[in-house]
């Protein structure tokens, strides 16, 4: 019998658990079994440039910028993305070891909490909120993209200026464009992921430094440090521990499905150096480059900049303007492919084992990310404050859960087999597929999460909710989890197939 239908019947031997329970196909297929420990490609390298495309991504210059319009200055901005930055360093090895060990995506590691049924609310939680993001992104990727080809060909500006189903006849052509582009290279995997991070993250550095030289040269060789109405005193310290934990929110969806990537690590040290050059350090990059483009675009003309594209904008030489547009959109394809793909093409994976494979999902996930109409959703602020942001903080919860259970219950041992399997008697089918008290710590903090997001009278915890959603989760889950079961740590190296991601 061949490999491939070994796996594909899952009928014996290596696909049984030791105590010979049989890996069901509602559960397991090629991309959701766990990864073989040798010959993982995901190096330190890999991990930085994941980084070093998502840390500068436009949304993040544009939280940065705006902590510049609040009043802050330039060793503040530095002071709260840096709070930021080492509190996401911890957060992200821990969450990074548990994907390195099991060699699982993230769906399939739900179900040690929440069993192999209640996973599927862990990862269509995640995987919702990243395809209509996907959506967002690839629209405002598709905005760069109208600029460059008017620059290039002035005569499209007449494509430019109907509306059907609310684009334009040259915004469909670049959103549709950048749409094939990104499904193109999901379709060949993880691996064309990596390959990809890695060519576009040393693009991204070098791009948003020369912007920033360009800039500090632009304003004379100066910069303004803070606007006119710079905060003091408490005010300031609230400001900066609060621009701090938004950071760490902005992340909240990354830091849940990084086991995504560090599945396919070739080593512990590998993550940790991949994150210590890609977060702390790669951070502090980041933050020099919003101080000083900040700066000096206040000290020219006394205004604020939104994000970087406003700056691309301005810039008078056609030939320097269509490379700093080739570079965003390099930059936003990388970030969306990592941050808004990969997680719902699991989740749909998950959800339809036997039917989707990796490729099936991406195209899936693409698809939905186009008829859902994204640029619609964007302009409309309800859908985003009260749609993408309650689903935002349910994100919170569900870390709380799931680090407390596998670092503070059962202390990291984990029965990989088990994870693939619907008999009653293994550890991961609680009652009926669901572990019920994983759920009840999740309830509460959740109510809690949503309540400070939108009620006005807890506006001024609105920047630490995520702390405050995810801590609740993490101690209710502490005290109603079952102690009194058998935890084994049993290696899913007998059911792993060769890591092609």
């Amino acid at each position: 019998m061949s490999e491939h239908s070994t796996r594909t019947t899952l009928s014996e031997p290596p696909f049984k658990t030791p105590e010979g329970y049989t890996l069901s196909a509602t559960l397991f297929n090629q991309d959701l079994a766990p990864t073989k420990m040798k010959g993982r490609k995901w190096s330190s390298y890999s991990i930085f440039t994941l980084w070093a495309n998502d840390v500068h991504s436009l949304g993040n210059y544009a939280f940065a910028i705006g902590l510049f319009a609040l009043g802050l200055g330039g060793w503040q901005i530095l002071l709260a993305l840096g709070v930021g930055a080492i509190l996401l360093f911890g957060l992200l090895n821990f969450s990074g070891f548990m994907g390195f060990k099991t060699g699982v995506p993230f769906p399939v590691m739900s179900r040690i909490s929440f069993g192999i049924k209640g996973a599927h609310i862990a990862s269509l939680l995640r995987g919702g909120v990243a395809i209509v993001w996907f959506g967002i992104q690839t629209f405002l990727a598709s905005v760069v993209l109208r600029v460059m080809l008017t620059a290039l060909f002035p005569s499209l500006a007449g494509m430019d200026t109907n509306n059907i189903l609310g684009l334009s006849t040259l915004g469909w052509l670049s959103f549709i464009a950048l749409w094939i582009v990104q499904v193109i290279i999901v379709s060949f995997g993880m691996d064309m992921i990596r390959k990809y991070e890695a060519f576009a993250g040393p693009v991204i550095l070098v791009t948003m430094a020369a912007i920033a030289i360009w800039m500090f040269a632009e304003a004379g060789g100066s910069i303004a440090w803070q606007t006119d109405n710079g905060l003091q005193g408490a005010e300031m310290w609230r400001t900066i521990f609060a621009g701090g934990a938004l950071w760490v929110a902005i992340y909240g969806t990354f830091v849940l499905n990084f086991c995504d990537f560090t599945r396919s690590a070739k080593s512990a040290k590998s993550i940790v150096r991949g994150n210590f050059w890609g977060i702390p350090i790669n951070m502090l990059l980041f933050g020099a480059i919003v101080v000083v483009i900040s700066g000096a675009q206040f000290k020219i003309d006394g205004t604020i900049i939104e994000s970087p594209a406003d700056i691309v904008q301005t810039i008078p030489n056609t030939f320097l303007l269509v490379i700093a547009c080739l570079a965003l959109l390099i930059l936003t394809i990388a970030v969306n492919l990592m941050a808004n793909f990969v997680a719902p093409v699991y989740a749909l994976t998950n959800l339809f084992p036997r039917h989707l494979n990796f490729r099936k999902a991406a195209i899936v996930s693409a698809v939905l990310g186009l008829v859902i109409l994204p640029w619609n959703l964007y302009n409309n602020p309800v859908v985003i404050v009260y749609f993408l942001g309650g689903l935002g903080a349910l994100l919170g919860p569900l870390f709380g859960v799931i680090m407390a259970d596998y670092w503070l219950i059962r202390r990291g041992k984990v029965n990989v087999p088990h994870l693939y399997t619907t008999a009653e008697g293994a550890d991961y089918h609680y009652k009926r597929g669901v572990n019920s008290r994983a759920v009840l710590a999740l309830v509460p903090a959740s109510v809690v999460a949503l309540a400070i997001a939108f009620i006005p009278a807890l506006h001024e915890l609105s920047a630490f909710s995520w702390f405050f959603a995810a801590g609740l989760a993490a101690v209710t889950y502490y005290f109603v989890a079952d102690r009194k079961r058998e935890f084994h740590d049993v290696s899913g190296e007998p059911i792993a197939v060769d890591s092609v991601h």
